[in-house]
């Protein structure tokens, strides 16, 4: 029964990110004159009790040849319980000139929900930069949160 009720949450809440993720999103990179497109891979691991904290490593590279390996530090709070270890997730960048603009604290609103295999989604802004984050993994954890999301050099 919980791991039912689990699941549908899980898939409410991914469904809710995604849909502020498309709203908030600036128009693709490709439509905007003078910009490149960067996608960021990484891996984190954390936990939350109110309070959310978590750290890992990531790679960014874009279209035009530039690439740069990525240290991330997430922390915030709100309804969120539990651990997560993030695997291979992935994010899309908008409104970059260069690949210098992707470093600086971003600011975060996301859903996660899991038990087990676990998913989330969330959008992170900073300025005129977003990136849209979609990520699996495992654990154990259930709720909402504000925060931020610092992308920084190893």
């Amino acid at each position: 029964m919980q791991s039912r009720w689990l699941r549908s949450a899980s898939f409410v809440l991914l469904g809710a990110a995604l849909a502020a993720t498309t709203a908030l999103a600036p128009a693709p990179a490709s439509a905007q004159r003078g910009f490149t497109k960067c996608q960021l891979s990484y891996d984190l691991v954390g936990w939350s009790f109110l309070y959310k904290t978590g750290r890992g490593n990531g790679r960014v590279v874009c279209d035009n040849g530039q690439r740069a390996s990525v240290r991330i530090e997430t922390r915030g709070g709100g309804i969120t319980f539990g651990s997560i270890e993030i695997v291979d997730g992935q994010g899309t960048f908008s409104g970059l000139r260069d690949i210098s603009e992707i470093y600086g604290a971003y600011a975060t609103a996301e859903a996660h929900a899991g038990a087990g295999a676990s998913v989330g989604a969330s959008v992170v802004v900073k300025d005129d930069v977003s990136l849209a984050l979609a990520s699996g993994g495992r654990g154990i954890n259930v709720g909402f949160a504000f925060g931020s999301f610092r992308i920084l050099k190893p």
